[in-house]
């Protein structure tokens, strides 16, 4: 049971997400202004929860050792990526489906998105990156207590936080991203559900 649990918790967010990147406008105008302000709006608390996935495996005190200086440093990236993946929803999202809804008729809505999506890019960008390091940091934490098990998962999800770089959840590479992170937060749920590894195991009954 804690195993399913664990992988509901984990999958529940890149799946709502990969499920609104199918409602997800493909493009900023005039005609879709408003659905792409709302839409935001309503994503804005969901995106930084993405990193569940890494926390719920993670979720145990760290020890004075590798694994538990990797298990602070995949923290650190999450919370990173959680702030600064947050600023690029509330500026390219929020702040330019508002100015383009709002704007003085004859005004062209390029010139008002752009500087906001070059502000967003690299808040985003940021953000995306510490994920990725995040994950990275993860698997360091985990092979410790459970092995090359953890392996596939990290290796889907490396490919998924790569793709999700420039995709955000933009049909059809931003769902297929989303769906990606699914699987690898799935799988290395399951890998981290089982038994620890004899070294590992040996070395907490000692502590």
């Amino acid at each position: 049971m804690p195993t399913i649990r664990n992988i509901a918790l984990v999958t529940a967010v890149p799946l709502l997400l990969a499920a609104a990147g199918l409602t997800h406008p493909t493009g900023l105008s005039r005609s879709t202004a408003t659905d792409w302000t709302q839409l935001h709006i309503v994503l804005l608390p969901v995106f930084p929860l993405l990193a569940v996935g890494l926390l719920v495996p993670l979720w145990r005190r760290p020890r004075a050792d590798l694994a538990g200086i990797a298990t602070v440093a995949a923290w650190t990236g999450a919370f990173v990526y959680a702030a600064f993946y947050t600023g690029l929803d509330a500026v390219a999202g929020i702040g330019a489906g508002t100015a383009v809804e709002h704007a003085a008729n004859g005004t062209d809505p390029r010139l008002l998105k752009r500087p906001l999506y070059h502000t967003a890019d690299h808040l985003g960008h940021i953000g995306v990156y510490a994920l990725i390091c995040a994950v990275l940091a993860t698997a360091v934490a985990l092979m410790a207590r459970h092995g090359v098990r953890v392996l596939p998962g990290t290796a889907v999800l490396l490919v998924a936080g790569w793709s999700f770089v420039d995709s955000h959840i933009f049909w059809p590479r931003g769902v297929w991203t989303m769906l990606g992170f699914a699987l690898g937060f799935a799988l290395l749920a399951w890998a981290t559900s089982g038994p620890v590894s004899g070294s590992s195991s040996a070395a907490e009954s000692a502590a």
